[in-house]
């Protein structure tokens, strides 16, 4: 604040300066003796003024900029953070491309309005304050009122021009936002466009939210004409008004040519930042709108949250009971209708049943990503919904169906699971789950680069990163959620013994779509429609020969015909006639 009054009470002196030089000159020119140095000193002082007024300037921007970049780094930590914190149920809705933007613009929004704002806003207020008193004091009121007037017609003009070309601008976000996720949504689900040949689909889906943004970016852009357009005229029509009483100053012998030469300084260099402050206020109004966006999303209610003062699990055992478990991701539609089991600590328990039937459902109410609607989850006799949300998580390690990782080395994404672990842990724990001979093989090893979501690694090479990484972590409770759907069935062998590993001690929670995985469990839970249909252990679960037995069955048959097949096609004998229909879909 120090320095940026200075700078305005500097340059202020400029134009008085200017004005004392001009009248020693026209007083020498007309006595015909000429002090020239007096007229230098003028001259000088002129110069030093118009430096040390970009000087306080200068210092002023280089002090305020830590001010203005720990705010957006601030902001946008807490907008970051209070992402993390929202439930699953917001990720699963969003739309990462539009997402990304908000935050950006958002923080980019902050910038403008505490730069311009503290520096163009107020400063220019306080010059035309400084001007208006000088003007008045010096020459009457008539040229404090012109200014005044002028002033404030020019800012009545662009506030209202800008609040008008404001549902554009805000268009113009939209579309953009709109097009942004169409580009990424469409670049992420590559694979899949060219599986089905929609680049021109996706081009002209992509066209078409440019199209609305180029149709908004240029109304936009001729209304900013008219606005401009509009700012000059009433600044010229300031200035005539002003020159002309001071023309007639002259003539009247009540002003000096150097006042002349003073009142067009300073309302030059008054209308200098009076004219930016239409692009002031145009970017604040910019910053306000992009900011709005982005602290809507910290509007958004953490539909998890910890009760107040919640302590941390205390994991002892690792025993986990469901109780009355009920669950609805819409009211309208129950998922979970009174689930009631226990698993004894060290114990491993497997739930199985068909797609719907709401297995995954219980490893995110576990894991907290959902709070349930009615009954209980304990650990260890706690209810998971009265300690903190991160000391469960931190208590158990998870294999995902569907694993996502991040686009950085095989190292990086097994060490996750542990942040702090050293290289020889992490070694360790990607030779258990069956990683290392991949590893091996890769010309950078551990440094190799698995691509954005692991793209460039396998479904079943992914799902062993995912192995590795839960090792890694040693918890007390795993939850294995279908973690051989994306392995053939000689990887699934193999990475079998891998998890019984990982499983050894721990209490052990299996969501199960191939049953052969899960016939050495305690005990088997068969889902259906939201309620345990059947439990019990394999061989008496396929003596009561229920669902799970018609289960059983089904995946039997669909195994030995799929080995039939595999064995048959090495040995098939050539056919000099053409192949039937049959023969090729075979």
């Amino acid at each position: 604040m120090v320095f940026l009054v200075a700078a305005k009470l500097v340059n202020v002196a400029v134009p008085y300066l200017f004005k004392r030089a001009v009248d020693l000159l026209e007083s020498g020119v007309s006595a015909g003796q000429l002090a020239v140095g007096a007229i230098l000193a003028l001259v000088l002082a002129y110069g030093v003024a118009r430096v040390g007024a970009q000087a306080f300037g200068e210092l002023r921007d280089a002090v305020f900029a830590k001010v203005a970049q720990a705010a957006i780094r601030d902001l946008a930590l807490q907008v970051f953070n209070h992402l993390h914190a929202l439930s699953l149920r917001f990720h699963l809705e969003r739309q990462t491309g539009g997402l990304s933007r908000v935050i950006e613009r958002g923080t980019k929004g902050i910038q403008f309005v505490l730069q311009f704002m503290t520096f163009n806003i107020l400063p220019t207020i306080v010059e035309i304050g400084l001007v208006g008193g000088i003007l008045w004091w010096l020459y009457g009121w008539i040229f404090a009122a012109i200014t005044v007037v002028t002033i404030g017609g020019y800012i009545v003009y662009t506030l209202l021009i800008t609040e008008w070309r404001t549902k554009y601008r805000r268009q113009m976000n939209d579309e953009d936002q709109r097009a942004n996720t169409r580009a990424i949504d469409s670049l992420l689900n590559y694979e899949t466009v060219k599986y089905f040949t929609n680049e021109a689909h996706e081009a002209r889906r992509y066209d078409e939210a440019l199209e609305r943004y180029e149709k908004a970016a240029v109304k936009s852009q001729t209304t900013l004409a008219m606005l401009n357009l509009g700012q000059g005229a009433i600044i010229a029509v300031g200035l005539i008004g002003v020159m002309s009483f001071a023309v007639l100053g002259v003539r009247d012998g009540t002003m000096t040519l150097g006042d002349v030469v003073m009142v067009n300084a300073y309302l030059i260099q008054l209308y200098l930042p009076l004219n930016f402050l239409g692009f002031a206020y145009r970017e604040i109004k910019q910053g306000l709108i992009d900011m709005e966006q982005m602290f809507k999303l910290l509007d958004v209610p953490q539909e998890v949250q910890d009760k107040p003062n919640a302590p941390a699990l205390q994991i002892m055992q690792g025993e986990i009971v469901f109780e009355d478990v009920r669950f609805a991701y819409d009211p309208r539609r129950e998922i979970l209708k009174g689930v009631s089991f226990r698993i004894p600590p060290g114990a491993k328990v497997a739930v199985v049943g068909a797609s719907g039937a709401g297995k995954s459902t219980l490893s995110r109410l576990l894991y907290r990503f959902y709070d349930i609607t009615g009954g209980s989850i304990r650990i260890d006799g706690q209810d998971i919904r009265d300690v903190t949300q991160l000391s469960v998580r931190k208590a158990i390690g998870i294999v995902p169906q569907d694993t996502v990782l991040f686009n950085d080395t095989i190292l990086y994404n097994i060490r996750y699971g542990r942040v702090e672990a050293s290289d020889a842990e992490v070694a360790e724990a990607a030779r258990l789950a069956q990683l290392d001979q991949l590893i091996s093989r890769l010309p950078d090893g551990m440094q190799t680069m698995v691509g954005e979501r692991g793209l460039k690694l396998s479904g079943g090479e992914k799902q062993r990163v995912a192995i590795a990484r839960a090792l890694l972590k040693q918890p007390k409770i795993m939850v294995f959620d279908e973690a051989t759907s994306a392995l053939d069935t000689h990887t699934e062998r193999e990475i079998q013994a891998a998890l019984e590993r990982a499983a050894e001690g721990c209490t052990t929670l299996v969501i199960a779509h191939r049953l052969s995985t899960v016939v050495d469990a305690d005990e088997i839970i068969v889902l259906d429609d939201g309620r345990i249909a059947e439990r019990g252990r394999h061989h008496a679960l396929l003596a009561q020969n229920g669902l799970y037995a018609a289960l059983w069955q089904k995946q039997q048959e669909a195994r030995e015909a799929g080995e039939e097949i595999a064995s048959e096609r090495p040995n098939a004998a050539p056919v000099s006639r053409p192949a039937t229909k049959a023969e090729v879909a075979e």
